[in-house]
């Protein structure tokens, strides 16, 4: 009897130890391509952006962020591409207007919006840590999109609105 017990936890440590390695072995294989590099260092979201733009040809948004902070507007520069060194316009469905994108950065998190001729919709949004999305209005309009982040420091809206064909934000936190 006491031989059938060292077989079977022979047995299920022999199975936790090949588990484990395997594991370990995938987390290698898959985490190099998770952080686009062989050093296992993250990239940063300039360079997730830069490398976005590269593979749909598309503007970039503007390379300073911080532009964007705080009350008032921002608007979206293109910037050049490294192998043409011209802007490469992105292609929209009307096909008439050139989309101009922008990023906007806030206290309860950030949104990237486009406009494409005088229509604005948001791309994407997500909340900062300890804040959530309490509502979002991602447009098409010719008006203006806002989304508006909730959280234990307050509430922010975020507006956004095209001006002369690019993005112009704006946002207000309430206490």
């Amino acid at each position: 009897m006491p031989s059938r017990t060292f077989l079977a936890l022979a047995g299920w440590t022999a199975a936790a130890v090949a588990a484990t390695l395997t594991g370990l072995a995938a987390v290698e294989i898959i985490g190099d391509g998770i952080t686009g590099s062989t050093d296992g260092k993250a990239i940063s979201s300039k360079q997730i952006e830069q490398q976005l733009d590269a593979a749909k040809g598309s503007l970039s948004p503007d390379p300073d962020p911080g532009q964007s902070q705080g009350e008032g507007q921002g608007t979206a520069t293109p910037t050049a591409t490294p192998d043409t060194g011209t802007p490469t316009p992105t292609p929209s469905p009307t096909a008439t207007a050139t989309a101009v994108r922008k990023t906007f950065s806030t206290p309860g998190g950030t949104a990237i919006a486009v406009c494409e001729g005088a229509t604005v919709r948001l791309l994407s949004w997500a909340p900062a840590q300890g804040y959530g999305v309490d509502s979002a209005d991602p447009g098409p309009d010719d008006e203006h999109v806002e989304v508006k982040f909730e959280g234990s420091a307050g509430k922010v809206e975020l507006r956004v609105r095209c001006v002369n064909g690019r993005p112009s934000g704006s946002w207000k936190q309430d206490d």
